[in-house]
């Protein structure tokens, strides 16, 4: 296993384009990321299944980015599951009523909330970053005026979303990812949260397979994913919603959000209310 570094300088937007045109690239990267270092410059970080091949990497970035960009890798040790490392020392998330926390953190959950216990994994979803909780305080918000029957988590990652909506609503939550990793970390974690029972994950890519099908048309789609791949997807989540389904939207920069509401709106897709946390979006809609 490897990790692809760019030194290349490059801006914020720019890390988040070269990041939503791999997720369209399947097979190239395990994962990828976007981050600020302790120096404020934005980082563009890829995990490969062995040497990456940097002159697709580089291929992807000229023509996303309309420039040179180089790119460094380095092997990491497969021993040592850097990402629960880095996850050890998060404390616990309060959002939308939820309290998220893992088996390393002590104290009882606050008063009212709903516990979600969700251990340390490779994938994403730990409610500690802004789209995880935007998505939460959509739930919380989606939940006060409307009780959907069929609903599903697209991009499901460690299954936080899925397991908060099973807990509120104790109903099948269809939970979908096209990472194997993930599938099998949110079977894990519905296991810890005793909502196995509720919780059907499936291995698909986006909306377009025969088990998602046949459990639809849904009442709540919930997809915390990135910009590009929401925009590409709008239709088959158009087609997959019921008319007055709630459509909550997340993994979107406050920069691009304009972007994925117009191509929602040619779907008939209302936009009902947007949650900002820091410089992400998390837009909430109606199928109208």
């Amino acid at each position: 296993m490897s990790q692809n570094h760019s030194p290349t300088p490059l801006s914020k937007e720019q890390v988040f384009a070269l990041v939503d045109a791999l997720s369209l690239d399947e097979g190239l990267t395990l994962s990828a990321s976007a981050f600020e270092d302790k120096n404020g410059e934005w980082v563009f970080e890829a995990t490969c299944d062995g040497a990456p091949d940097i002159e697709r990497f580089a291929q992807i970035a000229q023509e996303t980015l309309a420039g040179d960009v180089k790119f460094s890798a380095e092997k990491i040790d497969p021993e040592i599951d850097w990402v629960e490392r880095s996850l050890k020392d998060l404390k616990p998330v309060t959002a939308g009523g939820f309290y998220i926390y893992a088996s390393h953190n002590k104290g009882k959950p606050p008063k009212g909330t709903i516990p979600i216990l969700i251990e340390a994994a490779q994938a994403f979803g730990t409610g500690h970053h802004q789209t995880t909780s935007g998505c939460l305080l959509a739930i919380h918000s989606v939940l006060k005026n409307q009780q959907p029957k069929t609903i599903i988590d697209i991009g499901t990652g460690t299954g936080v979303l899925a397991i908060a909506l099973a807990k509120r609503l104790q109903r099948k939550i269809i939970a979908s990812d096209n990472d194997p990793i993930a599938i099998k970390t949110t079977s894990e974690n519905a296991q810890l949260n005793n909502v196995e029972k509720w919780i059907k994950p499936i291995l698909a890519e986006g909306l377009r397979n025969e088990k998602i099908a046949s459990n639809g048309p849904y009442d709540l789609i919930v997809a915390n994913i990135l910009a590009t791949p929401l925009v590409l997807m709008t239709p088959d989540i158009a087609r997959s919603a019921n008319t007055g389904a709630a459509i909550i939207m997340s993994g979107i920069l406050t920069s691009q959000a304009e972007k994925v509401i117009a191509a929602c709106a040619e779907q008939q897709i209302a936009l009902n209310q947007r949650i900002i946390l820091d410089e992400w979006c998390t837009l909430v809609f109606e199928k109208t």
